[in-house]
């Protein structure tokens, strides 16, 4: 059996789209939520910090995603 890239590649795509300021700040700087403003905060890292561990947690044991590579 290969090596398991499920958790690499969920990890990358998650930290990539789960950035503060990517896609969406939450909270933002002057409202609740701000989309493709590309700056970030220190409540803002811990909100996406949260996010990221939440659905990396629930893709890779709930959702059980694996990637065999030979």
């Amino acid at each position: 059996m290969g090596l398991d890239w499920g958790p690499v590649l969920m990890s990358v795509v998650f930290f990539i789209l789960l950035g503060p300021g990517v896609l969406f700040q939450l909270p933002a700087k002057s409202k609740a939520v701000e989309f493709g403003g590309f700056q970030t905060s220190g409540p803002s890292i811990v909100i996406h910090t949260l996010l990221f561990f939440a659905f990396i947690t629930i893709s890779l044991i709930a959702l059980n995603i694996h990637i065999y590579a030979a």
